[in-house]
């Protein structure tokens, strides 16, 4: 069994963007510039937001934290929203999800110019996706398919396995693994909470993509000898012993699922940290205008 290092592999690809900003700047061009939206204060988002900002110091970037109280009206919001689509300087920007019941978020999300959108949400890149061209790709799924490539995981001709049909991490996850391309060409299942026989479906995957947010969802009964596993679950799950009163909890029974496994990723360092370092990314594509002119 083998440990996918999601930190390392964050760490090294941090280092290649920031010697690539060094190139832009020595050769007269302009730092990449990331602006994020908050609104409130949901402990997971401050997290995430919090990560994103250090993550943009790290990789050389010019990075914007732009704070709202939950009692921020739609009507500020898209128009803020807008200043960032006009605004020249800013080449990335997002609207950390979830926001308040008040505020509809496919609205947001639809109102960013999607050559802004670097979390890859809007209609435009999901749709480039699916037939694809070039598009900021969903920051999670294409963190995952970059440990792939990098761990030389074979795909081609597997079986995959994909639990959980969400828009940001489901649906596109689905869509890159049965692609042409290197990862992918795999044969993908994706199961959710209306599966026939899950734990059927899952022993017979060569490759399982567990996106459930439902702790230790996947059993040991469930994986076949040598399977690759990747992890994207990250439910805080109270802890008395952790400082923070909470430690993140994957939705594989890691200790029992792992010993089955050829390849693995851990709750934390596995997923998380790509997701964050495919942002960065994504960020730096805007800045140099590869995908949008």
């Amino acid at each position: 069994m083998q440990l996918i290092d999601g930190k390392a592999v964050a760490t090294q690809i941090k280092r290649e963007i920031a010697t690539e900003v060094d190139n832009i700047l020595s050769n007269g061009g302009k730092r990449p510039h990331l602006a994020a939206i908050l609104v409130g204060h949901d402990g997971g988002s401050e997290t995430y937001v919090a990560a994103k900002v250090k993550a943009c110091e790290e990789c050389g970037f010019t990075s914007t934290l732009i704070r709202y109280e939950t009692d921020v009206t739609e009507e500020e919001l898209l128009a803020k929203v807008e200043e960032l689509n006009n605004d020249a300087d800013v080449d990335g920007f997002i609207v950390q999800l979830p926001l308040p019941k008040h505020i509809d978020e496919q609205k947001i999300t639809e109102a960013i110019d999607y050559r802004k959108d670097v979390d890859g949400f809007h209609p435009v890149n999901v749709g480039r996706l699916s037939i694809g061209l070039p598009c900021f790709l969903s920051a999670t799924p294409n963190g995952i398919m970059e440990l792939l490539r990098r761990y030389n995981i074979e795909t081609k001709g597997k079986k995959c396995v994909v639990l959980g049909r969400s828009n940001i991490v489901g649906k596109p996850m689905a869509s890159l693994m049965m692609q042409k391309s290197l990862p992918g060409d795999t044969t993908v299942t994706v199961c959710h909470s209306h599966t026939q026989n899950i734990a059927e479906e899952c022993r017979q995957a060569d490759i399982i993509i567990a996106a459930l947010g439902q702790p230790h969802f996947l059993k040991a009964d469930m994986v076949k000898d040598g399977a690759v596993i990747i992890d994207v679950g990250t439910t805080r799950v109270p802890d008395a012993t952790r400082k923070s009163g909470f430690r993140l909890c994957g939705d594989v029974d890691f200790e029992n699922v792992a010993p089955k496994c050829s390849f693995i990723t851990p709750v934390p360092g596995g997923v998380g940290p790509m997701t964050i370092v495919s942002l960065m990314r994504n960020t730096l594509l805007a800045g140099k205008r590869e995908i949008y002119k």
